[in-house]
């Protein structure tokens, strides 16, 4: 593999998009999943509020979309990662793109926006319109499982490392102004000018990424395609679990990750319960709860962009998942809508930061042959611990501690706070570990073996 240094960064021509290349990235996919978002909001209104509005099975229908969203991280991520690293990462970008502009205009018939001469959208069936719904849903996970990694890669390519923290705090900021913008814009579409204007929007919204990242030129970089060598599948596979068993930064990465996401999984499941039971608002209000946490989450990711590289991204990281866990713990006390509201806006702000800082210290740590498997084996774990914190915390409530409660310090404690409190531990402790695994190895860090199989080294700024 040769690659060329990444491109000098000019402040002066760019202060805040760092150099024209990362501009027009991250213009493309602000564009992108503010579709994303209105596209996935939309499509929970359409199943639970259009196609199965009163029938028995509406709940079970939404679940089908979270596990055909789930599935291909867990079947196809590993793979589809040791072709990321074969391939040229602008091209995948591309290629992913494309197909799921495709994949969601291919959903304009079932929705009976456009007549086939062998379609009619009168003699398709609810199950007909709902498989098509899935398999299309299935199919564009599948290409977010080539497009996340080689983005990551490409983002590594053409930002410097002292500015990849900032590059983040962008990234992530257009994830929540698009979780801001997004689902107050889907239910006015859907209800005023019907579903295919979602479907339109978030296709065109993949044209657009695609067209910004033509216009990406980043440093030539000789891919093992282009040189020639063949590939194993299975041996390269082995050589990113390898590389991943033999780190003891990534494994500690991995780990705090698994706890954090078990943990905001069952928050996340039980929210809706939370509110109308212990704050006593009405449901109407779960709306201004998305939009606090995605405020507070836009000031996060920019704050933590400008300041993570300085304060070390080993330690934001950390840290902010240890403060949020505090946080979801004491959210779990109150028993008023607004102080609640607030409490959930702070979490959006380090939730933000730890996201902002996990990615400069992947890039560190990964070499660029690897980014792609290596990316791809932890997404898994991520996805299966956020479905098993979401399953487990379901059944304790709806199972487990039905009708529990319990006076403890003339405080009452009933299921769900007492779930929320113990998955605000969860999340503590994965900050806490996080923090003195990463002290413990920035302590005994070997500069001159960055990179290699063993590779446990941090440099100043990471730790």
């Amino acid at each position: 593999m040769v690659r060329e240094a990444a491109p000098d960064i000019s402040a002066r021509r760019i202060p805040l998009l760092i150099n024209r290349n990362y501009a027009l990235l991250w213009l493309g996919q602000n564009i992108s999943v503010i579709g994303d978002q209105v596209f996935n909001t939309t499509l929970v209104v359409w199943i639970g509020a259009v196609l199965t509005f009163h029938l028995s099975y509406s709940a079970l229908a939404l679940s089908g979309v979270l596990i055909a969203a789930a599935l291909p991280s867990l079947l196809f991520a590993p793979i589809a990662g040791v072709f990321v690293d074969r391939w040229d990462r602008r091209r995948t970008l591309i290629a992913a793109d494309a197909l799921r502009a495709l994949l969601i205009a291919a959903l304009l018939p079932v929705a009976g926006v456009i007549s086939l001469p062998f379609l009619s959208v009168g003699h398709i069936s609810l199950e007909a319109q709902l498989g098509a719904i899935y398999v299309v849903v299935f199919l564009t996970s599948a290409c977010a499982q080539f497009f996340n990694p080689a983005r990551l890669g490409l983002i590594g390519d053409i930002v410097a490392e002292p500015q990849q923290a900032r590059a983040s705090g962008l990234a992530q900021a257009s994830q929540s102004l698009a979780i801001i913008l997004g689902p107050p814009l889907a239910a006015p579409l859907l209800f005023t000018f019907g579903v295919e204007w979602a479907l339109v929007i978030d296709a065109l919204s993949f044209v657009v990424s695609l067209l910004t990242i033509l216009a990406v030129r980043p440093p030539v970089v000789l891919t093992r395609a282009q040189s020639g060598k063949k590939g194993n599948l299975w041996r390269e596979m082995r050589e990113g679990v390898g590389f991943v068993r033999h780190n003891r930064m990534l494994i500690a990465i991995v780990i705090s990750l698994v706890f954090v996401v078990l943990g905001s999984g069952a928050l996340n499941t039980l929210l809706i319960y939370f509110l109308t039971q212990y704050l006593h608002t009405p449901a109407a209000f779960y709306g201004f709860i998305g939009a606090a946490e995605g405020v507070g989450a836009l000031g996060g990711a920019l704050i933590a962009g400008l300041f993570a590289q300085k304060l070390g991204v080993g330690r934001v990281y950390s840290w902010s998942m240890i403060v949020a866990g505090a946080l979801f713990v004491l959210l779990a006390q109150m028993t008023d809508a607004i102080p609640a509201l607030v409490i959930i806006a702070v979490i959006g702000v380090f939730s933000a930061a730890a996201n902002v800082a996990l990615t400069p210290l992947v890039l560190h740590l990964v070499p660029r042959a690897l980014l792609g498997r290596v990316f791809s084996l932890i997404q898994p774990f991520i996805v299966l611990g956020s479905l098993v914190g979401t399953a487990l915390a379901g059944y304790l409530d709806g199972v487990v501690l039905q009708g529990f409660q319990i006076h403890v310090l003339g405080q009452t404690f009933r299921s769900v706070d007492t779930i929320y409190i113990a998955a605000g531990i969860l999340v503590l402790i994965g900050g806490i570990y996080a923090l003195l695994a990463l002290r413990s190895m920035a302590a005994s860090k070997n500069p001159e073996r960055q990179h290699t199989t063993n590779d446990d080294a941090i440099p100043q700024g990471v730790a």
